[in-house]
């Protein structure tokens, strides 16, 4: 990995020709995870998330909060800004860009979780909301993916105590807003929350996730492909499990999705024991081809480990990861920005 230097910025080029640097952190000192983020006319919105405010960690006896703020940042070079709230404290639901809008999908906070969807529009300085459609049930841990105009919703967890994860497809038009959410036949392989979605072409693609069993985890890697017209097949599966990690996968071209980081469940099992020792998640990018239905790795491609439960978003061509979780409980504030070279 080359280290370079650039307008006093540290930047990283990964072996797939990324160019890693960082934009202002959020203002917060902790950060937030599981926070939603997208691009409305022309500025980046990172909105809501969870904390544990006093920098603590459950196994302290700190209490996770939510939160409701909207920053944003108009341009790269700026600050950020508060210019709104949300209307409730949320986190760990899903977010998509539609237009010069950012669109936000059930999530959770203190009182539960939440069935609301709706549209923030930054305009003339101020967010504006709209509601849109209830999705058929309340779902956070959830991943969600834009193919053309229609939003699908794939997996969950519909309340934080429930031992099986979720099954749920569901599917709107923005196009045909009130003809509501659509139930759909569901994926080939188990149940599972914190997957990775994409879209690539007129195609939705799931991938990895976790399963509970009894309420313990099973870290997935299989993977699959929905498309309207011919329903769901399984593609190949991935090379390891990319659990959490930011979501939507981002489409190279035509024919690749890329997977930055995300956990392979390998220490899951002693997260509680290593506590502040543990060493973060999974550094790899992981390419799948669609034409080819293959994987690539291009192994350690990051310096530092990426975050997991953080949005991807895609902002004047660059990939935005804000936020998340650099290792179990402990958030950051950094803004990553990758462009390819």
């Amino acid at each position: 990995m080359t280290i370079l230097l650039n307008k006093g910025l540290a930047q990283q080029v990964s072996r797939s020709g990324l160019l890693w640097s960082s934009l202002p952190p959020v203002p917060d000192r902790v950060g937030f995870a599981g926070s939603f983020a997208g691009v409305s006319n022309g500025a980046l919105l990172v909105a809501g998330g969870a904390n544990f405010p006093d920098g603590g960690a459950p196994w302290t006896g700190s209490a996770k909060a939510w939160h409701d703020h909207i920053f944003v940042l108009e341009n790269p070079k700026g600050k950020w800004k508060e210019a709104g709230k949300l209307p409730y404290p949320l986190g760990y639901g899903a977010s998509i860009n539609w237009k010069d809008t950012v669109i936000i999908l059930g999530g959770s906070n203190e009182k539960g979780h939440r069935a609301e969807v709706f549209m923030l529009n930054y305009k003339n300085g101020k967010i504006e909301t709209v509601n849109l459609p209830n999705l058929p049930h309340a779902i956070a841990n959830t991943s969600a993916a834009l193919v053309g105009s229609v939003i699908y919703v794939a997996g969950g967890i519909e309340k934080p105590d429930d031992k099986v994860a979720g099954a749920n497809f569901w599917a709107l038009d923005l196009n045909a807003i009130e003809k509501g959410w659509k139930v759909l036949p569901t994926w080939l392989g188990a149940p599972r929350m914190l997957s990775v979605a994409g879209a690539q072409g007129d195609a939705f693609y799931l991938f990895s996730g976790v399963a509970l069993i009894d309420g313990n985890r099973e870290y997935l890697k299989d993977a699959y492909r929905y498309h309207p017209q011919t329903g769901w097949k399984k593609i190949a599966d991935l090379p390891a499990s990319v659990a959490a990690a930011p979501t939507p996968a981002y489409a190279l071209g035509q024919s690749s999705l890329q997977i930055f980081g995300g956990d392979d469940g390998k220490l899951a099992a002693s997260a509680a024991v290593l506590k502040e020792k543990h060493p973060g998640f999974s550094n790899r990018i992981l390419n799948y081809n669609t034409l080819t239905n293959t994987w690539t790795s291009d192994g350690k491609a990051f310096a530092t480990r990426p975050p997991v439960t953080t949005t991807l978003t895609v902002w004047n061509g660059n990939v935005i990861i804000p936020g998340g979780e650099i290792r179990p409980a402990v958030r950051t504030p950094n803004v990553l920005i990758a462009t390819y070279k």
